[in-house]
């Protein structure tokens, strides 16, 4: 749900792409871009806090009814979790699984005044230093991460993928985040309902959903 990403850069020594500043993401209810508001964490300890929702081109936070359906599928999965919230907007996603029981978040948001929200919301709740919030272009953050089990490094155990639809990002992604996931990790990607979502064969298709606008899914990786 991340806004203001830069559009890749051409040259063989570009680096990783980037995402584009300005997308055009459409919202659920007919295209539009986010305007500014709130949304609300719908379930755990810290039901009913508002999250809010900057007037900011492509911002569309996932919708109450999709966090809900998506919330139950994870039940399980939740208790002692470490997350990833990627393009992490108005962090509706991350600070739902810790409102839910996750042990830890890293909240992944470029836009600086969206990062900043993203701060002042984790110091104001009890509990809110579960939530790491870091302002960087996502693709660039993960490719400076260290493999799972690399080290030490435990990998996450749940990553949600939720980028500017416009940017066209998915393909980009899975290279740099899919070995920083732990070796039972779920995977939650949003997307185009039209968008083709391609990851490798050793994820499965656990549930999905979709709306009008929007394809939602969540993805297990099959034991080695």
């Amino acid at each position: 749900m991340n806004t203001f990403r830069r559009g890749p850069r051409g040259g063989a020594d570009a680096g990783p792409p980037r995402s584009p500043r300005n997308p055009a993401k459409p919202g659920a209810g007919g295209g539009h871009n986010a305007q500014a508001g709130k949304v609300r964490i719908i379930g755990g300890h810290w039901r009913g806090t508002r999250l809010n929702v900057a007037e900011a081109p492509g911002l569309r936070p996932t919708s109450d009814r999709v966090r809900e359906t998506l919330f139950n599928w994870l039940i399980p999965a939740l208790p002692g979790a470490r997350v990833l919230d990627l393009f992490a907007g108005s962090g509706a996603l991350g600070m739902e699984a810790l409102s839910r029981g996750a042990a830890s978040a890293v909240l992944v948001e470029r836009d600086p005044a969206l990062a900043a929200e993203l701060r002042a919301l984790a110091g104001r709740l009890q509990g809110g230093e579960a939530a790491q919030v870091v302002q960087a272009d996502a693709l660039a953050w993960l490719a400076q991460q260290p493999p799972a089990g690399e080290g030490g490094a435990p990998g996450f155990d749940l990553a949600f993928v939720d980028p500017p639809f416009a940017a066209g990002l998915w393909d980009a992604v899975w290279p740099l985040l899919l070995p920083r996931l732990a070796p039972s990790a779920w995977l939650y990607v949003e997307a185009p309902a039209d968008a083709a979502i391609a990851l490798p064969a050793q994820w499965d298709r656990h549930r999905e959903g979709a709306t009008r606008e929007v394809r939602y899914a969540l993805y297990r990786r099959r034991p080695a």
